[in-house]
């Protein structure tokens, strides 16, 4: 199957990394040298995506910036005989996209990517990551490509590995004998856990689920939260399937103060080799 676009959610305050996602995007954590947003970007362009569509909050200016050519650095680089460092600010050659999702408007995982599906072809597919964690190889290898791969014409998802005795932290995955989804556990206790694999919202739809997903966008619920799980839910009840990829990199998650701390130690550690 040719995937050649992208939804990668990046709305929202970050609000359990106040007060420095106040001034900083949470997306633009840095991990290493560059923001974490940039190694679900760069993961894309190995697998061939073409177009990434940016689901942005109102005050969003930072990935712009990141993401666009900056005349006066490239000048001064070159007045100041540092050419050399060019390539590290040069915008990848690919088409940045940016819709605004309102931080008064309904909230969750389903309502970005519901905003981007009527920008879509009909019955194209699309990869969904989340903009706010990465799958970090340093072998270079693109799980997206995995994705796209085990898809074929269906969905896949990634799910990655972790201890036995921290799945209670996560939504953790259940799998039939064919490696597809059949449902995740919200936050299981340890002995209840169907597996010890968990969702990491990295995903390749087809059109099917992106709609199915869309439509559960326009209902209106009293209360909560409009997860993606819900609709892929019932994506799959009605004879869908999702192939479940075990990642081959290792999930960082900026999300929170360890893991950010942990997945810089992982990528530093890797660059000072």
């Amino acid at each position: 199957m040719n995937i050649t676009k992208a939804i990668i959610p990046v709305a929202g305050w970050g609000t359990r990394r106040l007060p420095i996602t106040k001034a900083v995007e949470k997306c633009m954590l840095p991990i290493g040298n560059r923001p974490v947003v940039d190694y679900v970007v760069q993961d894309c362009i190995k697998a061939g995506i073409t177009d990434i569509y940016f689901v942005v909050g109102e005050q969003s200016t930072q990935l712009r910036d990141y993401y666009r050519s900056n005349i006066d650095l490239n000048d001064y680089l070159r007045r100041n005989g540092k050419e050399n460092l060019l390539p590290l600010v040069t915008p990848p050659k690919i088409k940045f996209h940016y819709i605004t999702q309102s931080s008064y408007a309904k909230y969750g995982t389903a309502i970005p990517v519901s905003l981007v599906v009527p920008l879509l072809n009909i019955g194209e597919s699309a990869v969904v990551l989340m903009g706010d964690d990465c799958i970090y190889s340093k072998d270079e290898t693109s799980e997206v490509a995995r994705l796209i791969q085990a898809a074929g014409n269906d969905s896949s998802m990634l799910g990655t590995i972790v201890p036995h005795n921290d799945v209670s932290k996560y939504g953790v995955l259940e799998t039939n004998q064919n490696g597809e989804f059949v449902r995740i556990v919200e936050k299981p206790a340890v002995d209840d856990a169907p597996s010890d694999m968990i969702n990491v919202s990295k995903y390749v739809l087809n059109y099917t689920a992106l709609k199915i997903i869309e439509k559960y966008a326009q209902t209106d619920k009293t209360s909560g939260e409009y997860y993606i799980t819900d609709p892929i839910n019932e994506y799959i009840t009605g004879g869908g399937r999702l192939k479940v990829v075990e990642t081959a990199g290792q999930y960082l998650d900026s999300g929170t103060v360890e893991g950010w701390l942990h997945a810089n130690q992982v990528v530093i550690g890797d660059m000072s080799r």
